[in-house]
């Protein structure tokens, strides 16, 4: 199993910083956040971050996010796209980024849940999808989706029928432990079994729900979500990586932490030591 860190969660710094960081910790890859973004000071997570790769350029980029990254040692998970699955213009220039840079996978962004009649837009986005797995295979990479809430496949069941049948070495999923804390909660090993060969990556955050104070009219508690530190968030991290063992896992997982308790270099680092600990008493306890 390799550990990386997905720039997203690394806002404050330029992506020389990230890498030589990143490196100096111990991280095995770099997952890179490609998209254009509104700007931001101080630097936001999605407005702003530092270590965000334009879509606007991409193709100029690429040799020197490539340099940049292999330079500091480290290997690339996969490519954090957000080109929509219906953008095929889009979907094509990530894919082709994806294979320039050796990075073998890149995430197709799905259709939000409330932006259409579901069943067309489930429809419509398997009709995209197959065209993309044609793409990812004539450049020998793979377009991946994400569980991820309030979207069309906010579940593991979901993103399932969604692949079904396509070919998975063109094809896969992302597993997210923390956006199922939000929504699309199933049991973690049944899931791994049900998504089998198309199980591609697995990102890993935590969350937690909270009381905000509010009332419904009908006098309910209104609850919202929040992002939280790997070892307070609702999400059980060490029985996750349980499943993931028993499952057979043993690809990359890329670290994804959207919490600000730490200061950011502290957080990654206190992140890898964690991570480490737990794969290393999920080994003890299974050898047992």
């Amino acid at each position: 199993m390799r550990f990386s860190v997905f720039t997203a969660s690394t806002p404050d710094w330029t992506p020389e910083e990230a890498v030589r960081i990143l490196a100096d910790q111990g991280w095995d890859g770099v997952e890179w956040r490609v998209t254009d973004q509104e700007p931001a000071d101080p630097p936001g997570f999605w407005a702003g971050n530092r270590a965000t790769v334009p879509m606007t350029g991409l193709e100029a980029s690429v040799p020197v996010i490539a340099q940049l990254t292999r330079a500091a040692g480290l290997d690339f998970s996969g490519v954090g796209g957000y080109a929509k699955a219906a953008d095929h213009d889009g979907v094509e220039r990530m894919l082709a980024a994806t294979a320039a840079l050796g990075a073998r996978q890149v995430r197709v962004t799905m259709p939000a849940t409330g932006s259409g009649e579901y069943r067309e837009l489930f429809a419509r986005t398997r009709d995209d999808l197959e065209w993309a797995a044609e793409r990812a295979a004539f450049h020998g990479v793979k377009a991946i989706v994400e569980l991820h809430h309030r979207t069309i496949t906010a579940s593991a069941s979901a993103a399932f029928r969604l692949v079904d049948g396509l070919d998975p070495a063109a094809v896969g999923v992302i597993h997210d432990l923390g956006n199922l804390v939000i929504e699309g909660q199933e049991d973690p090993l049944s899931s791994f079994q049900l998504l089998g060969e198309y199980l591609a990556h697995v990102h890993v955050k935590n969350a937690a729900w909270r009381p905000t104070g509010d009332r419904r009219a009908d006098g309910s508690v209104v609850w919202r979500e929040e992002w939280a530190p790997l070892r307070t968030g609702q999400g059980d991290v060490l029985g996750y990586f349980t499943a993931l063992a028993e499952f057979g896992y043993d690809g990359w997982v890329a670290i994804e932490d959207f919490s600000t308790e730490l200061p950011l270099a502290e957080r990654t680092r206190d992140n890898l030591a964690y991570l480490r600990d737990v794969v290393g008493l999920v080994h003890d306890r299974r050898a047992a």
